[in-house]
């Protein structure tokens, strides 16, 4: 009798990235708008609520990241990450991740590199007005900086795996967004920026609910701001 090797699974054609610190009460609506087929990543950052467990309960793949930092989450799921084309979405219910198909669509079919989500509030407290000013205020920074005409620096986007690698993303702070978005700037990418609606968070907010928060966000963004144009990298050097 011939025995055959079981077949390989094949990555997700999408991976979504959800880095997640205590949103263990958000993650079942999260997880259940994922698009069918898609693959998402939680990165848990050192919950305390049991996220870890419930996104596994959940069929989502998790991952530990026990280096606290937006972008070090950000960064470790992209590193687990195996589809051709990776996404990013908050974990907290503000952003729905079902809104990414067409981001993902103009990734696949060539008619952008990066999609990044304007955020459009709905609600009150969707947006507090300390965390738009600021926001309104990097926008504009990055716009004298990169030529981009954009808005927002908002965490739902869009790319290809091996081309966010090339960019050797370094912040791992509340830095990292603003990272990707200069230094795809700087290695020519065609970046599209599309209205999305922004619900008020379920939880406590960590960073932009709170003046310290949003300030300790827009120090690391300058900091970025401030670096050398970028050359681009391989995807070896890249981790």
């Amino acid at each position: 009798m011939t025995h055959f090797p079981p077949p390989v699974p094949r990555p997700a054609p999408v991976d979504v990235v959800l880095p997640c610190l205590d949103e263990a009460a958000a993650l079942p609506w999260v997880l259940a708008r994922i698009p069918a087929g898609w693959r998402a990543i939680v990165v848990d950052n050192g919950s305390t609520d049991g996220s870890a467990e419930v996104a596994r309960g959940l069929g989502a793949t998790v991952v530990h990241e026990p280096r606290r930092g937006f972008g070090a989450a950000c960064h470790a799921g992209l590193l687990a990450a195996d589809a051709d084309i990776v996404c990013f979405c908050d974990c907290d219910a503000s952003l729905d991740p079902a809104l990414l198909t067409p981001f993902v669509d103009a990734v696949r079919h060539g008619a952008s590199d990066l999609v990044l989500g304007r955020r459009r509030p709905q609600g009150r407290g969707a947006w507090p007005p300390h965390a738009r000013a600021g926001n309104a205020v990097l926008a504009r920074m990055l716009r004298r900086r990169t030529g981009l005409r954009l808005h927002d620096l908002g965490p739902l986007r869009a790319a290809r795996r091996t081309a966010l690698l090339g960019l050797g993303l370094t912040d791992r702070r509340s830095g990292y967004p603003l990272q990707m978005v200069v230094r795809a700037a700087d290695a020519g990418w065609r970046v599209e920026e599309r209205a999305v609606p922004y619900r008020p968070r379920t939880g406590r907010s960590k960073v932009t609910g709170t003046w310290r928060g949003t300030w300790h966000a827009v120090r690391d963004m300058r900091a970025v701001l401030q670096q050398p144009p970028f050359a681009p990298r391989t995807e070896e050097t890249a981790r």
